[in-house]
């Protein structure tokens, strides 16, 4: 069966009106981190809002939370009998970082070899350009009811985090739509079934009570530094993998990518070799992963000749999908504090933690969008995971348990998010809104009958 040319040709023609947009939201630089200015993240939302009534979504309002950034929340009635699909997407960006290292302005869009480049052109601007895409591809009028949800905080984090499970009834859906993901690679159509629990531990040893001087008493004055570095090379074997009791990990089946295109997408130094053994899926998707994320240490530059006497570091832990993150954290706590180097003893605290999660895979939604995006793309739809998490994924899960969740979007493997020179391929953009197009109608028709 092929893509109905009507979606295909009208997704082809609302393409300039659709880059004109994405340009226009990449040139607000709506940062919600603390310290930035607000109104850049007010002009975000007032743009967006105004594209979305345009696209059909009369009944459009704003859902304010305490210290949290307006959240766009709109209806379209469903036809008679068909379901109900909700679309997330945020309009906020990470800071640009050292704007020197960019090759463009990052809050300039730069069109370059079929990419437009700019803070926020993959990560998640071009998502929500495609949601829009989808509903103007129907006149406004999709043949499925719409629930829209685009929030303004999404990369700071905030109280929209928990708010869908603390009020269920305004994002109750059949299918839900967290456009905030990507394909593994362009060209290859991917749905994301899984993401990574999160965790975060903090390891501090005190040895001294001040600095001694290391000439006179180094080689029995207990160093802290040292100390702490033996306890936290314990958390990995000699092939770099994970060694902490307790972390699960499974063997992965979806979709990999091979060590050339992995060091080509992380920037590795020739010659430098991967952490681990095993599939870079299941090392990165399907198991644990522990970053040392800080270190409190004296710097390179006003070292001393002395004895450190207090070290601290941040570790990022990184659980399976399945596995509970308070869970994964407890077990690292543990390692820690059993580890004792030299016979000094660690100070082991937790942080914050999130939920990872795994979406079903069996439900009339999914086999529609694996449809849609096949036709789309117009290649064989894999399934994926991301490392990292989405904690509004949970919550929405969590108000509608009936739902099925399908994680996709226009990023793909080389977009560089939250990184210098991000950018997003054009005919990524316009495949994501083809597919979202396409799976309106496919839905629409298997839930019918």
């Amino acid at each position: 069966m092929s893509l109905r040319p009507d979606l295909r040709g009208t997704v082809d023609g609302l393409l300039p009106e659709l880059k004109v947009l994405l340009e226009q939201l990449v040139a607000i630089p709506s940062i919600a981190f603390p310290d930035y200015p607000k109104e850049n993240v007010q002009r975000a939302h007032d743009l967006v809002a105004d594209e979305l009534r345009k696209s059909g979504v009369e009944d459009l309002q704003v859902l304010r939370l305490p210290d949290t950034a307006p959240v766009i929340y709109g209806r379209i009635p469903a036809p008679e009998g068909a379901p109900t699909v909700l679309l997330y997407g945020h309009y906020d960006v990470q800071p640009s970082g050292d704007e020197s290292l960019w090759n463009t302005p990052p809050f300039t869009a730069t069109e370059k070899d079929g990419a437009i480049y700019g803070r926020g052109a993959a990560d998640c601007k071009a998502n929500v350009v495609a949601h829009i895409g989808a509903l103007r591809a129907y006149g406004g009028k999709p043949p499925v009811g719409i629930t829209i949800v685009i929030e303004g905080q999404e990369e700071y984090g905030s109280a929209f985090d928990d708010y869908p499970a603390e009020q269920p009834d305004l994002f109750q859906a059949d299918a839900l739509l967290i456009c905030d993901a990507g394909n593994i690679r362009a060209g290859t159509p991917t749905l994301v079934t899984a993401l990574r629990g999160v965790a975060d531990v903090f390891v501090e040893v005190r040895t001294l009570a001040a600095p001694v001087h290391s000439g006179q008493f180094g080689g029995a004055a207990p160093d802290a530094l040292l100390a702490l570095m033996a306890g936290l090379a314990t958390l990995h074997d000699a092939k770099g993998d994970v060694a902490v009791q307790g972390l699960r990990r499974d063997k992965w089946s979806g979709a990999n990518y091979t060590d050339e295109e992995f060091a080509e997408i992380t920037g590795m130094e020739p010659g430098m070799p991967l952490l681990g053994s095993g599939p870079i899926g299941e090392r990165i998707w399907y198991g644990p992963a522990i970053t040392i994320i800080g270190l409190d240490a004296p710097p390179v530059k006003t070292a001393a000749s002395a004895v450190v006497p207090y070290a601290r570091a941040y570790l990022n832990v990184r659980v399976h999908p399945e596995q509970d993150p308070a869970e994964g954290q407890q077990a690292v706590i543990d390692h820690l504090r059993k580890v004792k180097p030299f016979g000094i003893e660690l100070t082991v605290t937790g942080g914050d933690v999130g939920s990872g999660f795994a979406a079903g895979t069996s439900g009339p939604a999914y086999a529609a969008m694996r449809e849609a995006m096949a036709k789309a793309w117009g290649a064989d739809v894999v399934d994926s995971a991301m490392g990292g998490s989405i904690p509004l994924t949970n919550a929405m899960a969590q108000a509608n348990p009936g739902a099925e969740v399908l994680m996709l979007g226009a990023e793909d493997g080389k977009a560089n998010i939250h990184g210098y020179n991000e950018r997003v391929l054009v005919s990524e953009l316009a495949a994501t809104a083809l597919a979202e197009a396409e799976f309106f109608q496919l839905f629409a028709d298997r839930m019918r009958k």
